[in-house]
């Protein structure tokens, strides 16, 4: 991780590199194509295994993922309001530091930096190495060579962890060089993402080998608390699958016309994710009964060999590793603006305002995020994603909170479809996090501190940190 150096130095830095400024080069297209890649990923090629035995019913697995469309518009919409009012690039860390203070700022980045960007990278690139897992078995996470520890403390370390790491290394050395051709690498992946999983579902449904009446074999739960307590603590998968709602808020300063482009690619993003997602889904449980799921990480090869046999199988696997390659990238791209507009304002590391003058690209940030996601993919896969579910629920939903706070500015620009209904929509995110954290308080108690620890410390860096420093320059 990066050195803390004195204020004064954040200070110089950041003065230093005012005439190499991030540039408004990303339209409306680009910025809604890195809210799909950022959303699309992880959690749809993964979860569907692990809410199969968590739920046991076919209709209950359907049910939360609208369900968690629902609330990932819900924020989406909030967030739409908050990025037009504060254009430029650092998310949370922007609205909650102008809405609480510099110690609640702070601590958003703190956790973007950790469970924001560089765990859930480390997932997306541990899911690709199931997926590739296909055609070279050892990359596979089942096959690790060392386990060290067991649960919530275990550490795992193979094939898996080295193609993981692989592929975050080549992102991560590919974004050094500009945004705007990592941009267009992107637009592509994800069109060839989308387009995978839209065939997927049409050749799934018009010509795959599957059954209708999956939808009403039930599978024996693995979870033994009751349905609605599991429901809460499954929505965490879920939260992880739809995170990338707010993806295009990131780079709010590299946006063209921000108060147009940003609530056209977070609504149509999450939108056009949530029909993926069910319909997705749908052709899962088409493919192979809950039963056979149960547990299974690679759920997307399971059920592409179960609707065209092994041969085309493998093509599916393939084309949906690449598409977890586009979420890989997008994250990569996304998390360093977010330690960038910190360390600018003095209240990040001072290295992480670097910008390079030639690429005008945030170096620091994107090596230190770089590495630390390649250390997090160590952690056992299912311990990690409600490690990510857990704590970027406390941020977002501090987030949206913060817009009840802003709204009662007189100068504030209010959006029409957030203030139907007031406070309906930003309630619906609200409650539903609350509940969420509670229940994962309760049943998930080793994760839920792995997640408030990580909070605190951030808490603590700053104040005994960053704090005397800046409070002395």
């Amino acid at each position: 991780m990066c050195k803390v150096k004195p204020a004064m130095s954040a200070a110089g830095a950041a003065s230093s590199d005012k005439a190499v400024p991030l540039l408004r080069q990303l339209g409306v297209v680009s910025a809604t194509a890195l809210v799909v890649s950022n959303m699309i990923g992880t959690g749809i090629f993964t979860t569907t295994g692990f809410l199969a035995g968590d739920l046991g019913a076919a209709s209950l697995v359907l049910v939360i993922w609208l369900v968690g469309a629902v609330c990932a518009l819900a924020g989406a919409l909030c967030y739409s309001e908050l990025g037009v009012n504060f254009p430029s690039s650092g998310g949370e860390y922007v609205y909650l530091t102008r809405a609480f203070g510099p110690t609640w700022g702070f601590m958003t980045g703190w956790i973007s930096f950790f469970a924001g960007f560089s765990a859930p990278i480390a997932a997306a690139a541990l899911a690709f190495a199931d997926y590739i897992g296909y055609f070279f078995p050892a990359t596979r996470q089942e096959n690790a060579i060392y386990r060290i520890g067991s649960g919530a403390y275990a550490i795992e370390l193979g094939g898996a962890q080295l193609a993981a790491c692989a592929l975050i290394g080549v992102f991560t050395l590919l974004n050094f060089f500009g945004i705007q051709r990592v941009a267009r690498l992107q637009n592509v992946l994800t069109a060839i993402k989308v387009l995978v999983l839209v065939s997927f579902i049409l050749l799934g449904l018009a010509a795959g080998s599957g059954s209708w009446d999956h939808f009403a074999q039930p599978a024996t739960r693995t979870s033994s608390h009751p349905l609605a307590a599991q429901f809460a603590i499954s929505l965490f998968f879920i939260y992880v699958s739809y995170s990338g709602w707010n993806a295009a808020t990131y780079v709010a300063e590299e946006l063209k016309q921000p108060a147009r482009t940003l609530p056209i690619a977070l609504a149509v993003g999450t939108a056009l994710v949530a029909v993926l997602y069910v319909g997705l889904n749908i052709v899962f449980i088409y493919a192979a009964p809950l039963e056979s799921m149960k547990g299974e990480v690679a759920v997307g090869a399971l059920a592409a060999s179960r609707l065209f046999g092994p041969e085309v199988a493998g093509i599916f696997s393939a084309l949906m590793a690449l598409s977890l390659v586009s979420t890989v990238n997008a994250m990569v791209t996304i998390g360093p603006r977010v330690y960038y507009a910190m360390a600018k304002n003095g209240a990040f590391f001072a290295a992480a305002a670097r910008v390079s003058r030639r690429w005008h690209t945030p170096v620091v940030a994107i090596a230190c995020q770089g590495a630390t996601a390649m250390l997090i993919t160590a952690t056992p896969f299912p311990d990690l994603l409600l490690y990510i579910g857990f704590t970027l629920n406390f941020s977002a939903v501090m987030s949206v909170i913060s817009l009840v706070v802003f709204r009662r500015r007189a100068n504030w620009q209010r959006l029409r479809v957030v203030s139907f209904a007031w406070p309906l929509v930003p309630a619906l995110f609200i409650v539903v996090g609350v509940w969420m954290f509670i229940f994962g308080m309760t049943l998930k108690p080793m994760v839920s501190l792995a997640a408030i620890l990580t909070v605190a410390t951030g808490a603590l860096v700053y104040h005994y940190r960053l704090r005397p420093r800046l409070t002395a320059g």
